[in-house]
């Protein structure tokens, strides 16, 4: 895997973990990792492990494109959800491979996504997009509480709220307008455990389970890989991701599809046109073999994929999450949880100056960990062990 040393551009960046193996990925097939970030301090691996940066204005379309003239990179992509519509774009200028720009698009904009899956036939819940409070709360009352409100672009459960009644929905909603959500999706509340499936040309690799924080928010606190399900319900919620993910054009690479389980099946609450977020990938990669992230930076550089590794059977991934609001002073634990039985990966996703608050997103996680085990339970028991070992400390500091 000889990529001789030819640069390969991140735009910005997964904050969870992912960005950072997709760094190491490109390095391990012999090319040079360059992050193009408006605030690269946001990656604390980028300065860790010596990865060159660029900055400039990422929300710049024409800048990011003299740059990645002038850096002659032989591939782009990114790990962000915010920024894969514009290195899909990107790539087709530069002449280099990628995702088909406009199917991107179409995943990136809830709605949208939305309307083409009720098109296709592909299971959803009932949904409204608006653009003012009082609708907001006229088509919550249609479609019946309890409903979930989120803004049209987004990712990480940022804006995600669980809202009971009309003065919840009106609230809530006047909070993602003032935020700048032009226009806000209200939808069903699908009762039932939550899922993910991971993709890539359109083949399910890993149905995965979440955990999911308290309502009325959507955080997610961990992962187990794959999902501790029977067969049959394995085959529904992938079969179902093939279908949403075929009904928007995406033929290419990574998606990663959210569902829940609800009670006539699987109904698609969204796709995303990128790989997982959250360590996912590594988990995957633990419990299958199957490295996601080599995958996606091969089909970018135009290589060749690897065949599947050394597999432990099952994965889980917790997270270390934010308890207090102020500024981190110390990260200490990471090598002694990195050391721990099983543990496959442990990361801090802050870093010491940082400051941090609680936003009831994906911005909550501090720290990660993967580990691997032969079953599910133990997998579990090793990840939130490993965990228990790192120290975040936050100091109080005047808003």
């Amino acid at each position: 895997m000889n990529g001789d040393g030819a640069a390969f551009a991140f735009l910005e960046s997964n904050t969870t973990g992912t960005g950072r193996e997709f760094c190491a990925a490109a390095r391990a097939r012999g090319m040079r990792p360059v992050l193009l970030s408006r605030d690269p301090g946001r990656y604390p691996y980028a300065a860790a492990d010596g990865v060159d940066t660029v900055v400039l204005d990422t929300a710049d379309p024409q800048a990011v494109l003299e740059a990645c003239t002038r850096l002659a990179p032989a591939a782009i992509a990114s790990s962000s959800e915010y920024f894969v519509d514009l290195a899909a774009r990107l790539a087709a200028k530069l002449g280099l491979p990628g995702p088909d720009g406009d199917a991107v698009a179409r995943c990136r904009s809830k709605d949208t996504q939305r309307a083409v899956h009720a098109a296709a036939g592909v299971p959803v819940p009932a949904f409204a997009a608006v653009t003012g409070a009082a609708e907001a709360a006229r088509a919550a009352t249609r479609i019946g509480f309890p409903v979930v409100l989120k803004p049209v672009s987004g990712s990480g459960s940022a804006g995600v709220r669980l809202c009971a009644d009309p003065e919840e929905t009106r609230a809530w909603a006047r909070r993602l307008l003032a935020d700048g959500s032009a226009t806000v999706l209200v939808e069903e509340a699908v009762r039932g455990p939550e899922f993910s499936v991971e993709t890539f040309d359109g083949t399910v690799v890993a149905v995965v389970a979440k955990h999911v924080g308290p309502e009325p928010y959507f955080v997610e606190t961990g992962h187990d890989v794959p999902a501790p399900v029977p067969p049959a319900t394995a085959e529904a919620l992938g079969s179902t991701a093939v279908q949403a993910v075929a009904a928007l054009g995406l033929g290419y690479g990574a998606a990663h599809t959210e569902l829940r389980l609800g009670p006539a099946g699987p109904v698609v609450i969204e796709v995303n046109p990128r790989l997982a977020g959250g360590m996912i990938p590594v988990a995957v990669r633990a419990a299958t073999g199957v490295d996601l992230v080599d995958a996606v930076i091969a089909r970018a550089a135009g290589q060749p994929a690897a065949p599947p590794g050394p597999a432990a059977g099952h994965a889980a991934v917790r997270f270390v999450r934010v308890a207090a609001e102020g500024r981190v002073t110390a990260v200490d634990g990471l090598a002694d949880a990195a050391a721990a039985p099983g543990v496959a990966a442990a990361a801090a996703t802050t870093a010491v100056g940082r400051e941090v608050r609680v936003t009831h997103s994906f911005q909550d996680r501090l720290a990660c960990v993967v580990a691997a085990g032969p079953d599910p339970a133990t997998a579990a028991r090793r990840a939130s062990a490993a965990a228990a070992l790192i120290d975040i400390t936050v100091e109080d500091t005047p808003r």
